[in-house]
């Protein structure tokens, strides 16, 4: 069957790069004409154990299999087990969890939880942010006056410049109901955030009983070399979210609350027709078992800091970001870098910030294939 890229019905809302995917194996993609491509964006970071990973692809086959689908109106041993597995995986206090599908309805709901607990009516966020693009998730989503699109935000939002020490008290106050950061921005080119302002801006929130929400639909399940993040910046949310690698590729999401949060929370208060789904359990099953193991995590944090020296030495000019969520400054507009790249046979992703080249790959990303990337950059920058 011939390709439909650029003739679909298909609402246009994409700029997509010039290539038809028809499988992957690993690290690896190939297009319809059999060329193979590195992916070192790993569809948004969502291909955590790349593609084709038995453990994964056998836990969703064998699900699928038995029961498809059921409602979150019935009990499921599978639901169970993945549940109890991610609590178990989460940081200290954070005690029940709430599978949805994707990461904006994660933020979605933790913005909710916030709202019903601390019965205020603002919300603070960082410039810079991306949370989604949902009517709560997108008031609290930098710069989105272009496609928000609604009459009104919910609810008013102040905004925090990241390491703006000075103006945390202002931001954060009496009238704070959540504050809501992502400890890597990634959008924005993978801007990390420092433990010292992470941690005072918690401190806040307990000053002032505001709800502390982590978003790490991105930097969540082993993406930083950590399970979640949060244990770089030395701090334990109210909240966390995530989502992306959480499923390795089948849609699925969490919030994690502390018991605090969510005992509070009635009957009917929350729902979501598939989230929490069978198949998507125990695809949670599947990526947890092999990412939060301590041997996987150091290989993973090895294996950035070969990436990142291999970037710098192939002629990149600074390297910012945690683990495999890391953004490569060029010191030139990115985008014909990302395309002589592409023509070389390696997907990379961009960012808000024109200098910067997007690297998302996956977590099982080998040492003779940052190799390979290195050698093709360092050729792209000469």
């Amino acid at each position: 069957m011939p390709s439909l890229a650029g003739s679909s019905p298909e609402v246009q809302v994409y700029s997509r790069l010039p290539v038809t995917l028809v499988r992957g194996e690993g690290c690896r993609v190939w297009d319809e004409d059999g060329k193979a491509y590195l992916d070192l964006y790993g569809g948004h970071a969502v291909a955590a154990l790349g593609y084709g990973h038995p453990a994964l692809t056998h836990a969703i086959a064998t699900q699928a299999q038995d029961l498809l689908f059921q409602t979150n109106a019935v009990h499921l041993q599978v639901r169970d087990r993945a549940i109890a597995r991610l609590v178990q995986a989460a940081p200290e206090g954070l005690d029940q969890a709430f599978l949805v599908s994707s990461g904006a309805e994660a933020n979605e709901n933790a913005l909710r939880l916030a709202f019903l607990k601390t019965k205020r009516s603002r919300v603070t966020a960082l410039t810079g942010a991306f949370h989604g693009r949902t009517a709560a998730a997108g008031a609290i989503t930098y710069g989105n006056a272009g496609w928000f699109g609604f009459p009104q935000a919910p609810f008013e939002v102040d905004w925090l410049t990241p390491e703006a020490f000075d103006a945390i008290e202002t931001a954060i106050t009496a009238d704070t109901a959540a504050v809501i950061f992502e400890p890597v921005q990634g959008v924005a080119g993978a801007v990390d955030l420092s433990p010292e302002f992470a941690q005072r801006v918690a401190a806040r929130c307990r000053e002032v009983g505001a709800v502390l929400i982590v978003d790490e639909v991105q930097t969540g399940v082993g993406r930083t070399g950590t399970t979640f993040a949060v244990e770089w910046l030395g701090i334990n949310p109210d909240i966390l979210t995530t989502a992306k690698g959480l499923g390795g590729g089948f849609p699925v999401a969490a919030v994690l609350c502390s018991a605090a949060i969510g005992d509070g929370i009635g009957k009917g208060t929350l729902g979501t027709t598939f989230g929490g789904g069978p198949v998507a359990c125990a695809a949670i099953e599947a990526v947890l078992g092999v990412v939060d193991e301590p041997s996987f995590l150091a290989a993973v944090r090895r294996r950035a800091e070969l990436l990142a020296e291999t970037a710098l030495a192939a002629g990149v000019h600074r390297v910012t970001g945690m683990g495999f969520l890391m953004g490569l400054h060029v010191g030139q507009p990115a985008g014909p870098v990302r395309q002589m790249l592409l023509e070389k046979g390696f997907l990379t992703g961009d960012a808000k910030n024109p200098e910067v080249v997007r690297l998302l790959p996956p977590l099982i990303l080998s040492d003779a294939e940052i190799a390979e990337f290195g050698t093709a950059l360092a050729e792209v920058l000469r």
